[in-house]
């Protein structure tokens, strides 16, 4: 329970995000026939259908899993401040070094921008850690996958929903 991470949730997103919890949840009895049906059919190790039933229980499990722990751990509000400093729920735009292009992206969970139109990453990504905190105007450096670092430059902090 430590190592759980609070993730920040518009009420939106927390609503559609129970609600999909909700309906795996109803979904159980209906997974859990469909495994005695295919049950009965006869000898299980070359029941097609038994197998395919039984691993879409697990995988509505591990999602259920998923929700509940993501749910219990989130913080439902308003989206940060509109005060140029990035932290989850702002779109971040930013450029990196040797880069002409700004990149814009949400900084949140998968969850929280799993509906929207621009990219999101994680603030548990080396990017988004070492943007938290920054103002508009802040070069940063994070470490790359093959051990380098890359300097990037916050040029604008917003709220997701006033990025709308």
């Amino acid at each position: 329970m430590s190592d759980t991470q609070v993730t920040w949730l518009t009420q939106e997103a927390y609503d559609r995000l129970k609600t999909e919890l909700d309906e795996l949840i109803e979904n159980r009895p209906v997974i859990a026939a469909e495994i005695n049906a295919r049950r009965e059919e006869g000898d299980l190790r070359e029941n097609g259908g038994y197998h395919a039933a039984r691993e879409e229980q697990g995988k509505q499990e591990a999602r259920i899993r998923q929700l509940q722990e993501l749910l219990r751990a989130a913080k439902v509000g308003e989206p940060p401040a509109n005060d140029g400093v990035a932290a989850p729920g702002m779109v971040l735009t930013v450029r990196y070094d040797g880069d002409d292009e700004p990149e814009e992206f949400l900084l949140a969970t998968r969850e929280e921008g799993a509906h929207g139109p621009v990219e999101v990453y994680s603030p548990n990504s080396p990017l988004g850690k070492a943007l938290l905190g920054a103002k508009e105007g802040e070069t940063r450096e994070y470490e790359l996958p093959n051990g380098s670092t890359m300097k990037v430059t916050l040029l604008k902090a917003v709220p997701y929903n006033a990025a709308a």
